[in-house]
């Protein structure tokens, strides 16, 4: 029995697969990352070969994390693979090594962190993306990495908002839902970006990106 073949018997012990299930590591992936393909003969899990020097038991764990994304709408048996494997992204992001530092994106993360968080939220990576209109930032969890779009350089009051919204993620990190649903903005991610003091920074941010010819904004 494969490592995707017992992931699969963990959380689905009485509903066999008829799909064949495999497992693949590739060079291709940074970090943590890994992906599923599947069809209606074949199930396969693609993982970073950075997951080779970790336990056969947190492997488990995230390729259950990937069936239950699949399987959204089925039940499954708590397991401690996933548990585990949770648990373990949920805590690695936060002691990544910090390897990027770019002036412009320090000062606004050093001006959110002193006036939302005390000064107490330790430094992530800070990476400017590309020229995205759509995702306008994002947070890696995996390497501890703010990202943000190319086009709020030089406009440091949507920048300040956008850093607000990702360091929010860093702080509440990945919830999932018993079906594998993940929760990006929760009820207490909520009540924290609620706080922010400018309350157009919304309305601002929108007329900012009209200006850009770009009409929706989305967060992830």
């Amino acid at each position: 029995m494969n490592l995707a073949e017992k992931a699969y018997q963990g959380l689905f012990p009485d509903k066999p697969e008829e799909r064949a299930l495999e497992v693949s590591y590739s060079g291709k992936f940074k970090d943590f990352n890994a992906n599923v393909k599947y069809t209606s003969t074949y199930i396969k899990f693609s993982l970073s070969r950075d997951w080779l020097e970790f336990s056969e038991d947190l492997r488990i764990g995230l390729i259950q994390h990937l069936l239950v994304k699949i399987f959204s709408r089925r039940k499954y048996e708590k397991t401690f693979e996933l548990d585990l494997y949770l648990k373990f992204m949920d805590n690695v992001g936060r002691y990544a090594k910090v390897e990027h530092d770019d002036a412009e994106l320090s000062e606004s993360y050093n001006r959110i962190n002193a006036i939302y968080f005390d000064g107490f939220m330790e430094k992530p990576n800070l990476k400017w993306g590309q020229d995205a209109f759509t995702k306008l930032g994002h947070y890696e969890y995996a390497s501890n990495t703010v990202v943000i779009s190319n086009i709020f350089k030089g406009e440091p009051e949507q920048l300040d908002y956008i850093m607000h919204h990702e360091l929010l993620h860093k702080k509440h990190g990945n919830k999932v839902t018993k079906t594998g649903r993940n929760i990006h903005h929760g009820p207490a991610f909520k009540r924290d970006e609620a706080k922010y003091s400018d309350k157009n920074a919304e309305k601002n941010l929108n007329k900012f990106l009209r200006r850009k010819r770009f009409k929706k904004a989305l967060w992830f």
